[in-house]
């Protein structure tokens, strides 16, 4: 059992985020599974349980034990059966099966697993386990003053991001703009011939 928080933990920019720009990229069809990966303590997860089509499925995963436990307990607690709650270190492996997730969630975190120096092993998990052609949605913040969010040195501006995906096989679909403090970025995991 990890001993310290990672960074981040017990944060969540959920409250920030524009709800609509979610429902219109993260809406699961009957037979997709999503990983809400450093999912916190769930926000994320739970709105995207809500709006999922029946039969689809998320796991969410995070190294953070609290925040873990408390999204199973919440999970348990309200009945649903679509979500999977599980430990993992990104960097270490989450413990699923190469090519089985359709869409990966990342919000606010790659800029954490860059300050961290875990984004190269973190980011080579994530492609492991998408589906050929799988979806990757990011979540950061604007690379603007705060507060809210971390310090502007460790944000990430959108073609940072895009520079540091397009190294593990990611082709950058669309940027939204997600609130006034955040933005959304979804990428497509380039099929290899």
């Amino acid at each position: 059992m990890m001993t310290h928080s990672p960074a981040g933990a017990g944060k969540s920019s959920f409250d920030l985020i524009d709800e609509r720009i979610l429902s219109r990229y993260l809406t699961l069809e009957k037979s997709e599974t999503l990983l809400d990966a450093a999912c916190g303590p769930g926000h994320y997860t739970l709105f995207l349980a809500g709006i999922r089509e029946p039969g689809a499925r998320i796991v969410a995963a995070d190294r953070w034990w609290e925040g873990i436990e408390r999204l199973a307990r919440k999970v348990a607690q309200d009945s649903i059966p679509a979500v999977g709650v599980q430990h993992a270190d990104m960097g270490s492996g989450i413990g699923l099966a190469s090519g089985s997730v359709d869409v990966c969630l990342m919000a606010t975190v790659i800029h954490d697993l860059v300050e961290d120096g875990t984004d190269q092993e973190a980011l080579q998990e994530i492609a492991r386990v998408l589906k050929p052609n799988g979806r990757l949605a990011a979540v950061e913040f604007k690379k603007i003053a705060g507060p809210p969010g971390p310090p502007f040195s460790i944000r990430l501006s959108e073609e940072a991001l895009a520079k540091r995906l397009g190294a593990f096989g990611f082709t950058q679909e669309s940027v939204s703009d997600a609130g006034p403090y955040l933005y959304l970025t979804m990428f497509r995991l380039r099929v290899k011939r």
